[in-house]
């Protein structure tokens, strides 16, 4: 399992793109949050890292939460996986996302995207609902999510292929609950910080014990982040992690 990391910032950044990163299992790559200018995003990770990653290729989605900063990429790369289906009659892409998101996802791209009440949702997106506590099958990664406490609902998830973990937060406030279900048995845990109710200020994160300290790497950064603050490493947009 690899993980290429395409965006670290937080949803106000000017210098970086949203959080998101492509995991590829056994049987494909995942796009894991689909942030603003994902087609530029996913280029410039792809470049930075030698790593060529195909949006028009991309068979699996995972979509956290509806906030725009990990959602808002969905119009375009619906819009061009919808063109290119119409030329070459390749497979929708498979969107997976929870049971809350799936029912108003439409609410928030229709607007856009219904082609005058000519198209649905159906017609861009294979969509898959998410049920925390159960354990999904994608790209030949076994795909475990978690509620967090974040303002509106959101997903934290698990991916296991053999007997390797990698665990991603998404937007939540620090919880220990969470942690320790993030950090059972991963190799890395990729933590969200900011100062702010909603988010984990970094505080919360130092004060955990070394050993998990030292498994977990940091996203959601405000632009003025102090690195320096913290032994705890941040992750680097077209950084490639082997786990």
């Amino acid at each position: 399992m690899r993980l290429l990391v395409v965006g670290t910032g937080d949803a106000f950044s000017s210098e970086r793109f949203g959080c998101s990163c492509v995991v590829e299992g056994p049987s494909g790559h995942v796009l894991l949050d689909c942030p603003d200018m994902v087609h530029a995003a996913l280029r410039r990770a792809c470049d930075a890292s030698h790593w060529k990653v195909d949006a028009r290729s991309l068979q699996d989605i995972i979509i956290t939460h509806l906030h725009g900063d990990h959602c808002n990429g969905l119009e375009s790369l619906g819009f061009h996986r919808w063109l290119l289906r119409r030329e070459h009659q390749i497979p929708l892409p498979r969107l997976h996302c929870s049971g809350p998101v799936a029912s108003r996802l439409w609410e928030r791209l229709g607007p856009a995207m219904d082609q005058r009440g000519a198209a649905k949702l159906g017609d861009y997106f294979e969509v898959h609902t998410l049920v925390p506590g159960t354990t999904a099958s994608i790209a030949g990664l076994q795909v475990e999510c978690r509620e967090t406490r974040h303002s509106v609902p959101t997903l934290a998830f698990r991916f296991t292929e053999r007997d390797r973990t990698m665990a991603w937060s998404s937007d939540t406030p620090f919880e220990a609950e969470l942690v320790a279900w993030l950090e059972r048995g991963a190799s890395l845990i990729v933590h969200e910080t900011s100062p702010s109710s909603v988010h984990t200020p970094i505080e919360n994160l130092n004060s955990l014990p070394a050993a998990v300290r030292s498994r977990m790497r940091l996203m959601h950064m405000p632009d003025d982040f102090d690195a320096a603050c913290t032994d705890i490493a941040c992750l680097r947009q077209g950084e490639v992690i082997s786990i």
